[in-house]
């Protein structure tokens, strides 16, 4: 799932991606399809050709048989019946025997057979190799005779090389040499049929054995041959592990007339395809190593590997010549955006070409060249809106102030309290000054504390049996700059949401501290203090923006004067600055002004000289 979120995550890898697996599955698909089927046909291939070189073999010992059991016919020859029947001698019989050996070479061409020779049951007997000779044993203590005997009607094919022959040797009349073969039939009495001898035809073995040891399967395969009780009788003696691969094979039945599987040996899988002599019911098996037999299909295999991975490498090389082209663009244009999000309004894209990406680049230039013009123009009308703002909040204060004063000065007009209406005035007149400062919206704390120090002269006489004060600042603090109008709403709060409401004699405190690289400006009244609901109800308002603040009616008792306060300041200074308070009912409020200590860094701002 990561590694999906990661590559969905880009451009480049995705089209890397894309890149991959269009040219990839498809090459492996076709590979797959590929191999299976050259599998197939080569192994199928293989297997029938091998298959096709076994039942050959099967054939030409099927034929060579065949050919030579012609010469079964000579046990019906009348001179061969009277040679055998008779128990003197007759060499004119023998002589004409013989001559029919010659006919019968000269007419089929018997190239392979050694020797013809005929023995009765008294052991007399003619060969071509011997001539007419006597057996020393009686013919019938040999096993192959004893066999005729019982059937008279089987023709027996012994080769010299088998176990058996070797235990079981015709001694005395058949051929000698290791690599011959015999056949073997009873001579029957032509109208009894009683058997009265047997013919013995000696074959000479080397067409197998040269077969045997020229033909070969692929590489290192070889063709043997077992009798029909899986008793070995002819192998290559070249090939030292066949005797460990025979073993093996000797336990495996073959039913078939032919046929071939996959044989898993102790060290490699073989591939083993046998036939099956009609003649002799022998079996001609063929052995090779199984990797040799589909070797084809593996070089085909590597082909298809080879042509997937160049492939792959022309999609890649693609892949980087259309990043350079196509993703490269994307991917700087994409930076520049980053930086233009971040702020960064100068990250402009040189555009290289004429395509699509080059005009993206051209109108993201554009765009940041208006959104630079927009926030310039933004920026401008802000700083407007803040002024005006500011001039508004200045206007709400003022008013509301002036009007109470003059109800005071009538009311101690009317009592003609002559020199408390001077000092009334003196100390308005000081105030409005201040409050004006000759258009500047910026004074020292200094005349900020005098400021709120003739507010509170003026309260002090229309409330002197409820109020007094006092104001404790360090000197240090006196010359740094603050707003104009900042303490005076909040001593009004603390006069008429305070102490007004609470019987006996209230106090007001002001006081001035540092407190890291800020300035605190604290106005304690020991008054009736606010409940915990209207203390956080009125912190709530204080957090929200100038143009989010509430209009309920009664919104002005215990927070006009404090919110514009508080708004002006954190329209200059920002959210770390403002107004804090504490509260407990019954026992009195606490605000706190918090300013920057930036000495020297504000200047003064000309405001309206129309004022």
């Amino acid at each position: 799932m990561k590694l999906i979120q990661w590559i969905a995550s880009s451009l480049r890898l995705k089209l890397l991606s894309m890149f991959i697996i269009l040219s990839s599955v498809p090459l492996i698909v076709v590979g797959l399809i590929s191999y299976h089927k050259s599998y197939t046909v080569v192994s199928n291939h293989n297997k029938a050709s091998t298959q096709l070189v076994a039942d050959q073999l099967a054939r030409n010992i099927d034929i060579m048989f065949e050919d030579t059991e012609r010469l079964l016919e000579l046990g019906k020859n009348p001179q061969v019946l009277q040679y055998l029947y008779s128990q003197s001698e007759s060499y004119p019989e023998a002589k004409a025997i013989l001559q029919t050996y010659n006919l019968y070479r000269e007419t089929y061409k018997y190239d392979k057979v050694l020797n013809i020779s005929f023995v009765n049951f008294y052991g007399k007997g003619i060969s071509e190799r011997k001539g007419v000779f006597k057996l020393e044993r009686n013919p019938l203590r040999n096993p192959y005779f004893q066999y005729l005997v019982q059937y008279p009607d089987a023709i027996l094919r012994i080769p010299h090389s088998a176990p058996s022959a070797e235990n079981n040797r015709l001694d005395g009349f058949a051929y000698p040499k290791q690599n011959a073969l015999s056949i073997i039939a009873t001579v029957k009495e032509r109208i009894t049929h009683e058997v009265i001898g047997f013919i013995v035809i000696d074959l000479n073995d080397s067409f197998i054995d040269d077969f045997l040891t020229n033909t070969i399967i692929k590489n290192s395969g070889f063709f043997y041959i077992n009798d029909q009780h899986g008793t070995t009788l002819f192998r290559p003696a070249a090939n030292p592990t066949s005797s460990t691969i025979i073993d093996q094979i000797r336990s495996v039945p073959l039913h078939l007339q032919h046929g071939s599987f996959i044989l898993s040996a102790k060290s490699k899988p073989q591939f083993v395809v046998y036939s099956t002599s009609n003649q002799t019911g022998w079996k001609i098996i063929g052995v090779a190593p199984f990797h040799e037999i589909i070797a084809e299909a593996n070089g085909i295999r590597q082909l298809i590997i080879i042509s997937v991975l160049l492939s792959a490498f022309f999609a890649i090389s693609l892949y980087f010549f259309l990043n350079n082209r196509l993703i490269l663009p994307i991917q700087v244009l994409m930076n520049k955006m980053r930086k233009a999000a971040n702020g960064y309004l100068e990250a402009k894209v040189t555009p290289t070409g004429s395509d699509e990406i080059a005009d993206l680049g051209k109108s993201f230039n554009i765009m940041l060249e208006k959104i630079k013009t927009l926030i310039e123009k933004s920026i401008r009308e802000n700083e407007q809106v803040k002024i005006a703002e500011l001039r508004t909040l200045q206007a709400q204060i003022n008013p509301h102030f002036l009007y109470n004063t003059l109800e005071s000065i009538i009311w101690m007009a009317e009592a003609e309290k002559k020199a408390s209406v001077i000092k009334l005035v003196q100390a308005l007149s000081k105030f409005f000054r201040l409050s004006l400062n000759k258009g500047f919206d910026w004074v020292s704390i200094k005349t900020e504390l005098e400021h709120a120090q003739n507010y509170l002269v003026i309260q002090q006489m229309r409330y002197h049996d409820i109020l007094n004060y006092e104001i404790r600042v360090d000197g240090e603090l006196q010359d740094y700059p603050i707003l104009k109008m900042t303490l005076q709403p909040l001593v009004e709060n603390a006069i008429y949401h305070g102490i007004k409401n609470k019987r006996g004699q209230g106090l007001i405190s002001i006081q001035g501290y540092l407190e890291g690289t800020d300035i605190i400006l604290t106005v304690q009244d020991n008054g009736i203090g606010m409940p915990a609901g209207r203390l956080a109800q009125l912190r709530e308002e204080l957090e929200k923006p100038v143009g989010c603040r509430s209009t309920k009616d009664g919104e002005q008792e215990g927070g006009f004067g404090l919110l514009n306060v508080h708004h002006r300041i954190r329209l200059y200074f920002g959210q770390s600055y403002g107004v804090e308070m504490e509260s407990t009912y019954m026992e009195g409020s606490k605000f706190m002004i918090r300013i920057p200590k930036r000495k020297g860094e504000l200047t003064v701002e000309k405001g309206d000289d129309r004022r």
